[in-house]
Formats: C-alpha cells, structure tokens, sequence
C-alpha cells in the first residue's frame, strides 16, 4: 500500500490559505485550497486534480465537530453548492438531498411536503452528510440514529469514481459508509428514510437524580424517547418524555417558549457560564439556581420542533456510549467523582438511549445504547475533567463519539467495535493512497 502524504493535518496545521476554524473554536487548519463543487461531477473533478497535485483532501460542513476530523493542510472540500431535495419518493417514502444541506432546511422542506424524519439529535445546524458521516443522534426506545434512517447514499471515491450504495447495490460499502468518518470518500447525495408527519407530546419535568437513576429501566422503557440532564454539585435532574400524540396540536406560547428557550437556557445561561469561567468558585451555587430555573412543561408539535433546541452557548464537548446496562453505575460513578474533586463544572450533563443498529462503526452498532455526554463552557480548562469522566467510560466498554472529544486510538477502537477490520479494510480496498487522511484518521483508524 503507499501512503499519500502533504505535511501535518491536525489543529494548529499550517498550509498557505485562509484558516479554518471549527464552531466550538478548539480547532484550526490553514488549507492550501478551499473549493465548492456544484455537483458530483465537480467533486470527482476536484479530487482528480488533488490527487494530481499531490494534495490529501477533507470535506467540511459546519464545523460542528470538536475533533480535528475536518481538518487538513490540503484541500478542504465546502459542500455549500450541494444543497437542496433532489426528489421526493412517496411511494418508496424517501427522500434523496444533497450532502450539503443543513438538516435545519431538510427538516422545514419536508414539514411543508407533510413529511418528516423518525428521529433526529437536538441540534440541526449541521448539514446531513456532517451529521452522518460521524454518527450523529438523538434519543430513542425504537429509533436510532439520524445515519441509521439512511436507505442509499452517493460517494464519491478517490479515483472519482461516484457511487450509489444501498443494500441491493454496493451493499459492504453501504455498511460502512452511512457513519463513514470522511475516511472512504466524499458522500454527495443521502437517501433517507420518511414518514407522514406527526405530532410529539414533550413532558419535561424535574426530578432527583437517585429518583431518576433508581427509575432509568422504567422511564426508557416507557417513553418512545426519554432523556434527561443531571447539574452537576446539585442532585437536580430536568428529564424529558417524547412520545407521538394523536393530537391536538399544542405548540409551546410564543413568549414562554423565548423565555425557557432563548433568554433562560441561552442568555441568561450564557452569562452564567461567563461568570463561571471568571469565578470558578461560584460554580455550585450557579448550578443550583440554573437547575431550579427551568419549570415543568408539557406541549405538542411536530417532530423537529420537539427534538431540536436552539443551542447558542458555545463549548466543547465528550460523549461516550456504553451498553444500556452499564449507565446507571457509571452516572453513579461521574456524580462521585465530581463531588469528590476539585473540579467545578457549568454545564449539566446529558444522557440519552438508542437502540442497537447494524453499521459497522455506529456507536450503537450490534448492542442497546445509552449515551453520557459532558460540556464545557468554550475557554474553560477542560482537560482534567474530561480524563477522569473518559477513565469511567472505557472502564465500562465506553466508544467514544467520533465528533467529540476523546483520546482513544485505533488499538482500543479496534477491541471497542466487532466489525473494525471489517470497516479498514474497505478503506484500504477505496482509498489506498490514503487522500482523505488527516491526523485524526490516523489516531482512530490506524494507517
């Protein structure tokens, strides 16, 4: 096998164009180039010429990752022109969209069609081959991740070679490539899975953490979609209970909505966070007033309006997922940790389920999940909290998000995930050269 090589990829990498920067800001690549094809045919064009030019390349879309998996000092692919429904299939119930379309613009366009997805995560700023591509979800009983609701997808290899994948056609690409990490080819087309549209009813309600630990099994099993946020330095949960209504439709008050929504949990937050990061020693008592800030709500309304929340608090993020049965003593095992340290923690930790999938990388992939995630706030020290929480994850199996922070490696991903060779194989047999590497792929998938 040869290997391609143009110079470090990672954050801080130096080539002769612009910076590039991710949301959270923890990240930066200087590119030689940047381009924005039109169409597929523009793509594999671009990937020709980077090949000639003895450039490795690296799509990014909004930049949404907290790892350095977008990043490159060579060719850095923006999927800006790859937007929009190609077609809308009611009798297959799909619907085909370009790689560079935010899920924000393919959630409204599909509400207006009286369509929607099954599932999606909490935020839909990212386009959908961004989402996909590094495992994206939200929560789920019965419905998994957005990549998991993909039924064909168009790649585009290193040779320029454009693919249809599905399970009839290239199916041991179609395999892996749903949650295929940048690393096989450049995705420029998504079929996804659709239903009619329906409505979601959303308890949110307070509760303790013994209380919700002690109820976990329960309130999963219970609810389509259940998922809750412990503060940490208090014992203050707020969980959420999603489940499809008949309806009528009771969409939050405009006003009350903004209060919770924008003022609370963005501005007000914002600022408590910043008087966190300038006091550390405030933390706790912040924590305890922002976990009794939020009230019991309940509302209905379509799908995208339930699951997604306007997130304008920048920070940096970990999330591990670990068998279903493992979260409870883990959380157990975070909370004490916590409180047994010096550490002083703003933002409230997430946990969220889904159920086993069948893509060889999905964090879901062959076992019931549930999710742990950890912030914080953009500009905080975060790298002693994040080892000690990532020390009890991988002490319980824990695969980490590829978006996210971690510092696993190929080594332990390889034991973490059955179908691992499986996926690195067909890289090897797609992308010999290596084009689409970069440091991160390097570290997680080995060379």
């Amino acid at each position: 096998m040869s290997t391609r090589t143009a110079g470090p990829t990672g954050p801080g990498s130096a080539g002769t164009g612009s910076p590039w920067r991710n949301w959270a800001g923890n990240v930066t690549s200087r590119p030689v180039r940047e381009v924005s094809p039109a169409s597929a045919e523009e793509l594999a064009a671009e990937l020709r010429r980077a090949t000639r030019d003895g450039l490795l390349v690296k799509t990014v879309g909004t930049g949404h990752s907290f790892t350095s998996i977008a990043a490159t000092d060579g060719v850095l692919i923006r999927p800006d022109l790859l937007t929009g429904i190609r077609r809308i299939d009611r009798e297959a119930m799909t619907v085909t969209v370009e790689s560079g379309t935010p899920l924000k613009r393919l959630n409204v366009a599909l509400a207006r069609e009286g369509l929607s997805l099954t599932n999606m995560g909490d935020i839909m700023e990212q386009t959908v081959a961004g989402a996909t591509s590094t495992g994206t979800h939200g929560t789920g009983r019965d419905s998994a991740s957005i990549a998991a609701q993909i039924r064909a997808l168009e790649l585009v290899t290193a040779d320029g070679t454009v693919m249809t994948c599905s399970e009839k056609e290239n199916p041991e690409v179609f395999a892996a490539a749903r949650i295929g990490l940048g690393a096989l080819g450049v995705v420029s087309a998504i079929t996804f899975a659709v239903e009619p549209v329906f409505l979601l009813t959303a308890r949110e309600e307070p509760m303790r953490f013994d209380r919700v630990i002690a109820e976990f099994d329960q309130l999963h099993a219970e609810n389509e979609h259940f998922e809750f946020y412990w503060f940490p330095h208090t014992d203050n949960c707020n969980t959420k209970r999603n489940n499809r209504s008949a309806g009528p439709a009771a969409p939050l008050p405009r006003l009350g909505g903004w209060f919770e929504d924008e003022f609370l949990s963005n501005g007000v937050f914002q600022a408590a966070c910043s008087l966190g990061r300038a006091v550390p020693p405030a933390i706790p008592a912040i924590a305890r007033i922002s976990s009794r800030a939020l009230s019991a709500r309940t509302y209905t309304d379509i799908p995208y309006k339930v699951f997604t929340s306007p997130r304008r608090v920048r920070f940096l993020e970990m999330e591990y997922a670990l068998p279903r049965e493992a979260a409870t003593a883990a959380l157990r095992e975070l909370k004490a940790m916590v409180e047994g340290s010096p550490l002083k923690v703003s933002f409230p930790v997430e946990v969220r389920t889904a159920p086993a999938d069948d893509i060889a990388l999905s964090t879901a992939s062959g076992r019931e999940t549930a999710y742990i995630a950890v912030h914080l706030y953009r500009g905080t020290p975060h790298r002693g909290y994040f080892t000690a929480v990532e020390r009890i994850m991988t002490a319980h199996g824990g695969r980490p998000h590829w978006g996210k922070v971690h510092t696993r490696d190929a080594a332990y991903l390889a034991e973490a995930y059955p179908r691992f060779a499986e996926f690195t194989a067909l890289r090897d047999r797609l992308d010999p050269d290596r084009l689409f590497a970069n440091d991160y792929l390097r570290r997680v998938l080995g060379d």
